[in-house]
Parts: structure tokens; sequence; C-alpha cells
């Protein structure tokens, strides 16, 4: 069973107006794993395997923030407008515009893992339970904050918006 979250880069005129149906669908069309593959490859799209609460908790480590980023801890992985499915209480789809695109990349850009792995470190490894390697965990976790790190660079350097979906 595959559970992950799925970022894609796109022009904010592309998404403007989208509702839960539209993202849905828009997201979806790259459900495909060659489509996601390519998309990946070219640096428009980033996805995180299984783990991609723990990574939103690394980016809430509540390291100290730079002055102007209060907040912006939280646009990495959950973070923008949460489109709701009116026949359901979850909302597993959400867009953020360029300007919490850039500051999601400024973030992630300006607090280094190191600096998030030792305030938060310790919990992660320890919400893994036994059996983990915690080379492994915070080896995952590096990996992931530069994936999102350089896919919001990018981004943000194209003045894009990032659709998110959290597929189950």
């Amino acid at each position: 069973m595959s559970f992950h979250t799925h970022l894609r880069a796109v022009q904010e005129s592309a998404i403007e107006g989208f509702d839960h149906a539209r993202l849905v669908d828009f997201m979806g069309a790259a459900w495909d794993w060659d489509v996601r593959q390519a998309e990946h490859s070219s640096g428009v799209a980033y996805s995180i395997e299984k783990v991609f609460a723990s990574v939103n908790d690394l980016c809430q480590a509540g390291a100290a923030l730079p002055e102007g980023l209060d907040g912006a801890w939280g646009l990495p992985v959950f973070g923008g407008r949460v489109l709701h499915d009116p026949k359901s209480p979850e909302a597993p789809f959400a867009v953020l515009d360029p300007a919490g695109t850039a500051r999601a990349a400024v973030f992630l850009t300006a607090v280094p893992f190191d600096t998030l792995w030792d305030v938060a470190g310790a919990k992660l490894r320890d919400g893994f339970g036994p059996g983990w390697d915690a080379d492994e965990i915070r080896g995952m976790h590096a990996g992931y904050h530069t994936g999102l790190r350089i896919f919001y660079e990018r981004a943000a350097a194209s003045g894009q918006a990032v659709a998110k979906a959290f597929w189950y």
C-alpha cells in the first residue's frame, strides 16, 4: 500500500479557482509511475514516502528561526490552502501560493538540517521504535530535508505555487 505526500510545482494561474475535485484530477494525472518519475527527474515534483508526518515534525522542531520566518516551519509539508471534499471531513489536498513557496524555500535553506535534527532527532528516533538503526533514521530525514530544499528552491526561483496530495 502506498502512503505518501506528492508535491507538484505549478504556475499559480494553472490552479487559480481550483476546488477539491479539480485538484484531485490534477494530482491524479501524475499518479502513474512513469509520469511521477519524469516529473521527479525534471524537478517539478517531489514525494515523501510514508514518513511525511515525521518530516513535518522535523521542520517544526522549534529551532530558532531567522527574523521574518516565523511560522515558515509549517509550510514545506502540510502548509497551504487546504481544499476540502464536501463529502468527507478529511482534506488530503492543499495548495501553497508562490509567496508561501518562497518562504518554505528560505526556511529550508536558512535552517540547516543539523540544527533541526539537534532539536528533534531524539524524539523522531524514538518514534520509530526498536529495531530501527539511528543512522538510517537520521539519513532518511536528511535526504528528505535536502530533497524538499532543492524542490522548493526550484519552484520559488520560477515563481511557482505547490500543489500537494496526501495519498493513502
